[in-house]
């Protein structure tokens, strides 16, 4: 267990940003008895959030960094490749170029050794946290334990993916080899390409990440919690750290403490405060096919391709790929074009149904675990930001741990890892 740290506590607590992590954070923090209200422009569940594209995985196993040993040789056929799973505008470059380089750093084994130890040791509660506020918020349909399926297109796909398989097991994560009559036992929705498989039987999905967000905050503001439609641009500071949140149009709005939990415009603010974190927000797309009736049952990923199928109330999602062009450039839906046509001979039923495509912005870390922590010169304020890929799956455990940070009580998990001075 960790040691929350005491910063200036009060009632009332202000949290910027109603993704998953915000509707969370909000709900713990009213069962630890604070006052709540949740800042954010967009209406949470709503597609203009990064939470609601997400393709759905709660995985307790999840423990995999996205750099990873040898990714810098794969680097440069993805970067060839127009519909490959890594894209880098020209004009951004130069921008992205120092988070990249840390990226790459991320990748020695010494690293990746510790990050995975600390993304296991934040997944692995996430049932946990989730499964009561569901249940009072009446949405226990909405997590479903189906478990996760990565496909290959040859034989010896998993061997070629040996340390990774090496990495869960060692974190406990149960795993299962699977040939090609297996995959077909498991998932007769799949086409015949698919020559082998890793199931990791203990993980779950969302049906409907947008909807859960959505429960959640109706619940938080049924037990209390004031949701506030607006920006906020910055903080006015006095001598115990922040005194109030600065709304876009001029309002000012006093605090005793904050959560900042603002997805990919979060690094901005931080910065506002005296903390420089390598930030950049990994544009991700998805193609949702409405009425799609392929018969999948089982969030599915093509480890060769590099994207995610999920089955989703509304039909079937193909989620995946990682754009770097900022928070400003407008969605180039080519990327999510590249989705549809790589899914289509994954499944035996012709994909048909209407196609509805997103982008969104994954808040991310070069190193693939988040920042939470408290700020550096302002300590009543809890950072919970950077989750990247992972939001849907830590957004309940870190919800737990920044209301257990604002008691000033140990949390449920050690804090050390995700120490925004780490960098």
């Amino acid at each position: 267990m960790g040691q929350g740290s005491r910063g200036v506590q009060g009632t009332k607590v202000t949290v910027i940003g109603a993704g998953i992590v915000g509707v969370c954070s909000a709900n713990y923090l009213l069962k630890q008895g604070f006052e709540v209200e949740v800042i954010d422009p967009a209406l949470p569940g709503s597609e203009d959030q990064c939470s609601y594209g997400n393709a759905g995985g709660i995985c307790p196993g999840s423990c995999i960094p996205n750099s990873m040993p040898g990714v810098l040789k794969n680097v440069p056929k993805w970067l060839m490749d127009p519909e490959g799973p890594l894209y880098v505008r020209l004009a951004y470059l130069p921008h992205a170029l120092p988070w990249l380089l840390r990226f790459l750093a991320a990748s020695r084994k010494s690293r990746v050794e510790e990050i995975a130890a600390a993304m296991r040791s934040l997944h692995r509660y996430t049932f946990d946290c989730y499964e009561p506020l569901m249940k009072e918020a009446g949405c226990e349909e909405l997590l479903q334990k189906r478990g996760q399926l990565f496909v290959y297109e040859s034989e010896d796909g998993p061997a070629k993916g040996a340390y990774g398989l090496s990495l869960r097991r060692n974190h406990g994560v149960r795993v299962e080899i699977l040939d090609a009559d297996q995959i077909r036992q498991l998932e007769p929705a799949l086409a015949p390409i698919f020559k082998s498989a890793v199931y990791l039987p203990e993980q779950g999905q969302c049906p409907n990440p947008g909807r859960l967000v959505a429960r959640l905050a109706e619940h938080a503001a049924r037990q209390g919690a004031r949701f506030i439609r607006a920006r906020v641009r910055g903080f006015e500071t006095g001598p115990n750290g922040a005194s109030a949140v600065l709304l876009e149009g001029g309002e000012r709005r006093p605090v005793d403490q904050v959560v900042l939990a603002a997805g990919a415009w979060s690094a901005e603010l931080a910065r506002q405060l005296g903390d420089r974190i390598p930030f950049e927000t990994e544009r991700g797309y998805h193609v949702m096919i409405g009425g799609a009736e392929t018969g999948l049952r089982i969030q599915t990923i093509s480890a060769d391709r590099k994207f995610v199928a999920s089955p989703m109330e509304e039909g079937l999602r193909i989620a995946g790929n990682v754009e770097f062009s900022g928070l400003k450039m407008p969605p180039n839906f080519f990327r999510a074009d590249a989705l549809l046509r790589q899914a289509r001979p994954m499944f035996r039923k012709p994909i048909e149904g209407e196609v509805k495509r997103w982008m969104g912005h994954r808040p991310g870390t070069p190193d693939s675990i988040p920042v939470i922590d408290r700020a550096r010169h302002a300590p009543n304020v809890i950072y919970a930001f950077g989750h990247g890929h992972q939001g849907l799956i830590a957004g309940s455990v870190t919800g737990r741990v920044v209301a257990e940070m604002a008691a000033g009580q140990k949390t449920l998990i050690d804090l050390t890892p995700f120490k925004a001075g780490r960098f």
